[in-house]
């Protein structure tokens, strides 16, 4: 069993890999990454830029993949809003270069049917964009109204992995997660983001107060290490050409996200708005629903809320202190 993980580098492709290694022990796991990787990886790992179709084509037909599970793309909603293209551009292309890669092999009489990958496209909740609160939770079949550029990339991604289904019979499945959060993500996204604030507060690094953006909104957050367990599932057990929303069923606030890691530290600290921080569109209430993951896999989350936050919290304040530790030896 060979495994293509595109994006392995990234924040969800470091967590399956670490699932995949686990679970499939004796799988040959490789990886794509944009940049040179700064550290030795127990994956074989290909530094290619995806946007290139020569150089996707090329890797997939060296590695005849089993499984390709396409991760790779700009995921940072506030960016796309500041150079759109590059979103698009990214995500789409990408995408279509693995799409046309794997159906290479498809149409390569010499290469045996079994062969011919299956395929996982992770998509995005934010391709329903300005839902009603009489659509929530959100099902597979609410209509898409992507509020941003970034959706609107996903929209494309799902769209394009459907109809190659549909018009060349690929193997390939749609996950379309909901926010999730978990150690070694990026401080972009908001739960990193104060905990990584708390961690450096409590480290006498910085004064006191955290900067908040909007604190009303409510979001589906799924512990990253549950999303990856979705993906292997739906990779395994999956119905090609069908869709699967990943989601705990469950909204919360960025404000009780705030007041629990607030929780987890003796230091009083007090809020302060940076209007920065507001996107230009902003839905009030996400939350979704996982049936039909459930009833084909099995699947639901295990890991609480709160226990994620803990562990995002602990994770930043080793990230602080190996800061501190670094800089002081500089």
């Amino acid at each position: 069993m060979r495994i293509l993980i595109t994006g392995i580098g990234g924040f969800v492709g470091q967590h399956l890999a670490q699932h995949l290694r686990a679970a499939t022990p004796d799988a040959e796991i490789h990886g794509t990454v944009l940049d040179a990787p700064s550290a030795a990886s127990p994956d074989v790992l290909h530094q290619i830029d995806l946007k290139n179709p020569d150089v996707v084509r090329d890797l997939i037909q060296q590695l005849q993949p089993q499984h390709i599970y396409h991760l790779a793309a700009q995921a940072f909603v506030p960016r796309s809003f500041t150079d759109p293209w590059e979103t698009l551009e990214n995500n789409i292309r990408a995408e279509l270069n693995v799409i046309l890669a794997a159906l290479s092999l498809s149409e390569d009489k010499k290469i045996a049917d079994t062969n011919v990958p299956r395929m996982l496209v992770v998509t995005s909740a934010e391709i329903y964009g300005a839902v009603h609160p009489e659509e929530l939770p959100l099902t597979e079949d609410t209509p898409m109204r992507p509020a941003n550029p970034y959706s609107v990339s996903k929209v494309a991604q799902d769209m394009l992995a459907l109809q190659y289904h549909l018009s060349h019979q690929l193997k390939v499945m749609r996950a379309r997660p909901f926010n999730h959060i978990g150690p070694g993500q990026n401080r972009v996204f908001v739960a990193t983001d104060f905990a990584l604030q708390i961690a450096s507060i409590e480290a006498g690094l910085q004064e006191p107060v955290i900067c908040t953006g909007n604190l009303t909104a409510q979001r589906d957050f799924t512990d990253v290490r549950d999303i990856v367990r979705a993906y292997h599932l739906v990779m395994e057990q999956g119905t090609p050409g069908e869709a699967y929303n990943v989601a705990s069923g469950t909204a919360h606030s960025i404000q009780e996200l705030l007041n629990i890691l607030l929780g987890y530290t003796s230091v009083t600290i007090r809020m302060q708005l940076d209007t920065d921080r507001l996107r230009p569109v902003d839905v009030p209430v996400v939350r979704g629903d996982a049936t039909r993951l459930t009833n084909a896999t099995g699947w639901k989350p295990t890991i609480s809320f709160e226990q994620t936050l803990l562990d995002v919290l602990n994770d930043c304040r080793q990230r602080v202190q190996q800061s501190a530790k670094h800089s002081g030896s500089a």
